[in-house]
Parts: C-alpha cells; sequence; structure tokens
C-alpha cells in the first residue's frame, strides 16, 4: 500500500475487539505507516486517572479524560498525517464520541472501520489472553449494544468474529481498496 497521498484510518469497535492487533497489521501495510492506539495515551495518565464505574456510568472526571485523550490522538494523527504518514488509529468510538472524532479531524478526510465481532468471542475467547485490563462480559455486552445502536450505518462494519486478525486486515484493504 504505497502511494504519495497519506491517509486516516480509524478503527474502532468494542474492547478486545481486535482494534490494536488489526491496527498495528494494517499500519505496517503502508510505505510510511503510524499506528496510534489510544490506550497507550490513556496509560500516560499516571496518576489521577478516572475509569468508568460501570456500564453506562461515567463520573464527569472519566467522561473528561476520555475526551482528553481522543483529543491528543487525533492531534497525534494530524501530525503524522501532516508529515507524510498513512496513520492507522485504534480506539473506541461510540456515540458523541464520533462527533468529537469528526471535529478533531476537521478538515482531513478520514476511513471509520468497525470491528463487531459478536459478544460472546469477545467476552470468552478473546479477553482470556489478554494481558489488558478488561471489564468482563457485561461490558462487552454494554459497549456491544451502544456500538451497534449509535453507530449503525456509520462506516465500514466488519464482523471478525471467525477471522484472523490478517483476514480482518485483507478485508480491510480489500473493502477500502488501498
Amino acid at each position: 500500500m504505497s502511494g504519495t497521498n497519506p491517509r486516516i484510518l480509524v478503527i474502532t469497535g468494542i474492547q478486545a475487539a481486535g482494534k490494536s492487533t488489526v491496527a498495528r497489521l494494517l499500519a505496517r501495510r503502508f510505505e510510511r505507516g503510524v499506528h496510534i492506539e489510544a490506550d497507550v495515551l490513556y496509560q500516560m495518565i499516571v496518576s489521577g486517572r478516572v475509569l468508568p464505574e460501570g456500564p453506562g456510568v461515567m463520573p464527569p472526571e472519566a467522561e473528561r479524560q476520555l475526551r482528553l485523550r481522543l483529543r491528543n490522538t487525533c492531534l497525534l494523527a494530524r501530525s503524522f498525517h501532516d508529515a507524510g504518514f498513512s496513520v492507522v488509529v485504534d480506539e473506541i468510538i461510540i456515540g458523541e464520541r464520533y462527533d468529537h472524532l469528526k471535529e478533531d479531524l476537521a478538515g482531513l478526510s478520514f476511513d471509520l472501520v468497525v470491528l463487531a465481532p459478536r459478544p460472546d468471542v469477545v467476552a470468552k475467547q478473546r479477553d482470556a489472553g489478554r494481558g489488558k485490563r478488561v471489564l468482563g462480559e457485561k461490558w462487552a455486552a454494554y459497549l456491544d449494544r451502544e456500538l451497534r445502536t449509535t453507530m449503525a450505518e456509520t462506516g465500514i462494519w466488519i464482523d471478525n468474529s471467525d477471522q484472523t486478525p490478517e483476514e480482518t486486515v485483507e478485508e480491510i484493504v480489500r473493502r477500502l481498496q488501498c
């Protein structure tokens, strides 16, 4: 995937949907590719980080920090894009966060890819082998419901339940014709 025109791809989906793995593999496909993992920016808050308390329970400070994470993710994406790199961002974009994403990337074109594996696959198969903190079946079900409700018909949807990460990347490349 060479070319002189850098692009921005945003990979979203619920927690443990495969965003980071797919985004990293996809970024490697570009001649000049960057992967921005929003979770890494979130981990930069080493003191005072506030997490959501449970499905649908978002303290104002947790909401503010998630908004800050997205804003900084997009600033990095802009910076790399302006320097001639294609950028693949992985971030949970649900509901109003899509409006925030469009606001933060205003003036730049981007493609949104929604990874939508079945929640049972996420909760049982993928969470088991992860080194990251996961929020469990209730979170998976809640986030999946919110994603499917608030993001319906937005972006390119891929059910990657039965795909390897490499197969998912191939489908993205084929569907976006990159």
